[in-house]
């Protein structure tokens, strides 16, 4: 029953925010943002906790508490732009968009090659979908199984709407694994979130200092297809949009097959630690990632 409620109030919610005008949308959502940061929650502090990191010991507590207010806007900014985005009109969608690097990314595919783009909890990821499957080129990626089931069901509706192929991180019928192999064997994209280990068998990365452990499968899966891994970082821009494709991580030479991704999954994680560096209030992770914390 509580599941039924949620997911029933979930779908009010969502099919509400869609068809209100756009400013009224905004202003609940920087409300709600607004007073989730003042009441300074678990998910704030744990928020809080991990720019500490990223900034250092510069900053003061006020600067800090300031810098934690931002990146909980950019994240409701986040969850409203995603509800939005199926009623968002295409021109809008193409035209926000600031993405440098994409030729690179667009090579790769024209020469039947495989890419892994990789990304960290960063602006606005669903948008970048949405652009890249405007722009003529379909997609598959992986999503994390939410409760309840419905609600999930929901969610890969919606991104499937969007033009993404959707696979199940856990509890699917298939071999994820074994499925975006094969997607990139062809020649396709497979596009991963890829900053946070859902697993027990994440690699250990100095990240920003400190040993976190991120998840080895792009970079698995660019040694075993030789598919380009390529990271992605995201922030806004204003009301836009901006996103850079970075330089292609090689499969090292050297090493078992063990050791080339590890290496490979540290080269993600010092990609990933300069966008957040330079954008960090559009980091939007409250959830644990360093080793120390989890």
């Amino acid at each position: 029953m509580r599941d039924e409620i949620a997911d029933s109030a979930y779908a009010l919610g969502w099919a509400a925010v869609r068809h209100m005008p756009e400013p009224v949308a905004r202003e609940i959502f920087m409300l709600i943002a607004d007073r989730t940061w003042r009441r300074h929650g678990r998910g704030v502090r744990r928020l809080e906790k991990n720019l500490r990191r990223v900034v250092g010991d510069g900053p003061s507590d006020d600067e800090l508490r300031e810098l934690s207010h931002r990146a909980m806007r950019s994240y409701l900014r986040y969850w409203l732009e995603s509800f939005r985005l199926p009623s968002m009109s295409r021109e809008r969608i193409l035209s926000g968009m600031h993405i440098t690097g994409i030729e690179e990314l667009y090579k790769d595919l024209d020469a039947g090659r495989g890419v892994v783009a990789a990304l960290p909890h960063m602006g606005n990821w669903d948008h970048a979908g949405a652009w890249i499957a405007l722009s003529g080129t379909p997609f598959t990626t992986v999503m994390e199984r939410l409760k309840p089931e419905s609600l999930y069901d929901r969610f890969v509706a919606y991104r499937a709407g969007l033009g993404m192929e959707v696979l199940p991180a856990s509890g699917g019928d298939g071999d994820v694994f074994g499925t975006l192999t094969e997607r990139l064997e062809a020649g396709r994209l497979v596009c991963l979130v890829a900053d946070r280990d859902l697993t027990a068998s994440g690699v250990e990365v100095d990240f920003f200092g400190r040993p976190a452990r991120m998840p080895a499968g792009p970079a698995a899966l660019a040694v075993r297809t030789g598919a380009a891994l390529r990271p992605v970082t995201l922030w806004y821009e204003g009301h836009d949009w901006g996103v850079r494709v970075h330089d292609e991580i090689p499969v090292p030479d050297d090493g078992d097959r063990t050791e080339r991704i590890r290496v490979m999954t540290q080269s993600l994680a010092h990609t990933f630690q300069q966008g957040v560096a330079a954008h960090p209030e559009d980091w939007h992770m409250l959830q644990r990632v360093w080793v120390e914390d989890l």
